[in-house]
């Protein structure tokens, strides 16, 4: 379900200065390659996440800033290789000086409430630059500190953690291990429940390397290729689906399809309205990249504890015309077929064309998704309780995350970035395909078809 764009809110920050937070035991000093997975070109960049708390009376005057830092320096001491810098050797490849430098924190005050973020807590937040602090050459890949850390206390007694971090170090899921073992030492735990593994070398390309499966996302296209996006008037909004919304999309679906899952067909649904907003030339390609955790393709299971990056974005890829005139399950079936060829032998197929080819970057103009919704972002508890929004903040990319409403429902929330002139058709396109209709689902295709207008 579409949402207004909410109200600009304005509010100031006072931030103290900014820290460096060092392991708060001495750590091993060594080089430490990352695998050929971490060393996609793709992922080569800071991500930060959000996570909004509520103030909880339980936990008296507790500065939640104060337990942070001193649960961080503990942190560290297992989690060692977050405390140094990135180096790059020969052929781009990537390693961890273990340095023990330390990660960036900053402590800080706003003169705003909860509540006046609104009720449905959404990206984009407004002043995210006042709550997370760009320090200056802080916001490298090399030679730069692999994260960064705001904690920010607001008037009512709760407060926003913001954490920018080195994707290359982790993919979400080893992302949400360290920050669980974060939230465990700030509730009193000695050690985290699960101890960190680094091993990178399971998923560094094989001796010889040999690219055996076929990898579109990482097509080299010629510059009159792909869909080129200015970004000189983009539009950053976040669009809601409970159980109604989901529930009308599916009436599209057909039924040697009706066992898809919600990301599936939800996906199927973003990206044909997106095309169809976007009004490119009929016979261009449009690509989907979905990120997909491979944890549990590998026949030797990857180790508890493992926290690197174990992703892939295989590519689904479409004509404009086929995407915007075809029934929706004309995309769903290129999305269900993307992330089915994501196996062992993929992975490690992707790990030696890095090595091979370069480390090549995705295919530009890519729209790339990915589904938060079964984490656990939500329920990381520094001790005063699970937060009440919690997700990445990158618009060029959909990650779904999910958000529990006023009412108790589940929600996934999709955030859009699109040309200020693709966003107003992407709205109303969106809202013909979650519209009431009498008509028969075999009208309500036809209907929706009509406005591709390709």
């Amino acid at each position: 379900m579409a949402q207004q764009a909410p109200t600009p809110l304005t509010f100031t920050v006072r931030r103290h200065p900014t820290e460096l937070i060092v392991p708060a035991k001495p750590t091993p000093r060594e080089l430490k390659p990352l695998s050929d997975i971490d060393d996609q070109a793709g992922i080569r960049f800071n991500i930060t996440q959000f996570h909004i708390y509520p103030g909880n009376p339980k936990m008296g005057h507790k500065n939640p800033a104060s337990v942070i830092r001193e649960a961080l320096a503990k942190a560290l001491v297992f989690y060692y290789p977050f405390a140094g810098r990135l180096k790059e050797g020969p052929g781009k490849k990537l390693s961890v000086d273990c340095s023990g430098q330390g990660v960036l924190f900053i402590e800080a005050e706003a003169d705003v409430t909860l509540k006046e973020f609104g009720v449905e807590l959404q990206p984009p937040f407004p002043c995210s630059e006042e709550l997370l602090y760009d320090v200056p050459g802080s916001n490298g890949i090399v030679d730069s500190p692999l994260m960064l850390i705001q904690v920010t206390r607001l008037l009512c007694g709760g407060f926003i953690v913001a954490i920018r971090h080195n994707h290359n170090m982790s993919d979400v899921f080893g992302y949400i291990q360290f920050v669980t073992a974060l939230t465990e030492l700030a509730r009193g735990a000695s050690t985290p429940s699960t101890l960190p593994v680094w091993q990178r070398e399971l998923l560094c390309a094989r001796d010889p390397p040999r690219v055996t499966c076929a990898h579109p996302e990482f097509d080299e296209l010629e510059e009159t290729d792909g869909m080129i996006i200015p970004f000189d008037d983009m539009v950053h909004r976040s669009f809601f689906f409970g159980p109604t919304q989901i529930s009308a999309i599916r009436r599209f679906v057909p039924n040697h399809l009706k066992k898809c899952t919600t990301f599936e067909v939800l996906t199927a649904c973003i990206w044909r309205c997106r095309t169809i907003a976007l009004q490119p030339n009929p016979e261009e390609d449009m690509r989907l990249l979905i990120i997909v955790n491979a944890r549990s393709k590998f026949k030797t299971p990857i180790p508890v504890g493992y926290y690197g990056n174990v992703i892939c974005s295989p590519a689904a890829i479409s004509k404009a015309r086929d995407l915007c005139n075809k029934p929706l399950g004309h995309a769903l079936e290129l999305v269900k077929k993307a992330k089915s060829i994501v196996t062992e032998e993929y992975v490690r197929s992707v790990a030696d064309l890095m090595a091979t080819k370069g480390r090549p970057s995705s295919s530009p103009g890519s729209y790339i998704v990915s589904d938060l919704t079964r984490t656990s972002l939500l329920e990381l508890d520094f001790g005063w309780g699970n937060a009440v929004y919690a997700g990445p903040d990158l618009p060029v990319a959909g990650f779904y995350t999910r958000y529990i409403n006023h009412k108790g429902e589940p929600i996934i929330v999709v955030p859009v970035l699109l040309p200020s002139y693709a966003m107003k058709r992407f709205a109303e396109e969106l809202d013909h395909m979650l519209a009431p209709t009498d008509k028969d689902d075999l009208n309500v295709q036809k209907h929706i078809g009509a406005h591709s207008k390709l």
